[in-house]
């Protein structure tokens, strides 16, 4: 963890206009702390990637896709059912249906996360669990 956080000290000190390098450190600073068990700390990192990935390429850019299905896994692992189904279903899902198509592994990944949202909220419905 250290060594992440030193990293993207680095990386912003040398080089502050390289915003890949930048989302790069902060993505992986964030996957470290998840597996730490600190996704309150991911989910913020998280936010803040596909935030600058969604200014910097448009929501159809795989990249941003990306960053947007770690930042819903970890609205999964929070509990936050309901805003990770909102952001699969208005943005990533068709996003990553037109940029990358309906059968890529990015794709299928989101679809899975969604029937995990519908599945595992405690406010489910009959017809949220046939969709998942």
């Amino acid at each position: 963890l250290s060594v992440l956080e030193a990293n993207l000290a680095l990386i912003r000190r040398y080089w502050p206009h390289n915003d890949d390098a930048i989302l790069i450190a902060q993505t992986s600073l964030a996957n470290c702390l998840g597996h730490l068990k600190r996704v309150d700390e991911a989910l913020v990192l998280e936010r803040e990637v596909y935030a600058r990935r969604l200014a910097i390429s448009g929501v159809s850019h795989e990249n941003t896709i990306a960053s947007g299905c770690n930042l819903v896994i970890s609205m999964i692992v929070m509990k936050f059912f309901n805003e990770a189904r909102s952001l699969l279903r208005d943005q990533l899902l068709p996003a990553a249906r037109q940029a990358v198509g309906a059968d890529s592994h990015l794709t299928l990944m989101l679809k899975r996360n969604l029937a995990v949202t519908l599945h595992d909220s405690p406010n489910r419905t009959r017809d949220d669990l046939l969709e998942a």
